[in-house]
């Protein structure tokens, strides 16, 4: 044997046995759980220690999500009282009217008038041009028309033409002053 083989077998027997001690490490498992749970714990431990943040540290990470959080409660409790004071307004009762409920007279209103179904809307407007009288509201489910002075024609003359045109079934004055001619304040018959 030469010296150069001795060699080789010495180089060979020194990785064999590193080869054999790698393998020989202990197992970082254990089949029995006592040991095996402990080393796990202070393993854990051991790293909790390291990545565990001071306490102002994490005080500092906090803080901005605690500022979020305070802030998007006081966004919904402003946008609630918004609405809940939206809906309160609404509570007074509908936003809406008929045309057949009772309201208040137009302060210009000075005559109300019905006109026989058959008249069409040429021959009511000329009534009304010539009576000098315009539609402020109406008809309403009984027919009822009320109308206005468009001139400073005194509203008995008006009421008298209405009175004697055959297409007009009733006419009054809403004013307080009488008629002088009580025939002409007698509601007209329909031929």
């Amino acid at each position: 044997m030469a010296v150069g083989e001795v060699l080789a077998c010495r180089d060979e027997l020194a990785k064999e046995r590193r080869i054999y001690e790698e393998m020989a490490v202990e197992p970082s498992v254990q089949y029995m759980p006592a040991p095996s749970l402990k080393r796990l714990q202070a393993a854990i431990s051991a790293r909790g220690a390291e990545h565990t943040a001071s306490r102002p540290a994490l005080l500092r990470r906090l803080l901005p999500w605690r500022g979020l959080a305070a802030a998007s409660i006081v966004v919904a409790v402003v946008a609630l009282g918004f609405l809940t004071a939206n809906r309160w307004g609404h509570l007074g009762g509908p936003e809406y009217h008929t045309v057949t409920t009772p309201t208040a007279r137009p302060q210009d209103e000075v005559i109300r008038a019905v006109f026989a179904p058959t008249v069409m809307l040429v021959g009511l407007q000329g009534i009304l041009a010539e009576a000098q009288l315009r539609i402020i509201s109406g008809p309403t489910e009984a027919g009822v028309y009320s109308l206005a002075a468009t001139s400073r024609r005194p509203v008995s003359a008006s009421l008298a033409l209405l009175r004697n045109h055959p297409e007009v079934r009733f006419a009054e004055s809403t004013q307080r002053e009488q008629p002088a001619d009580s025939r002409d304040a007698s509601p007209r018959e329909s031929p």
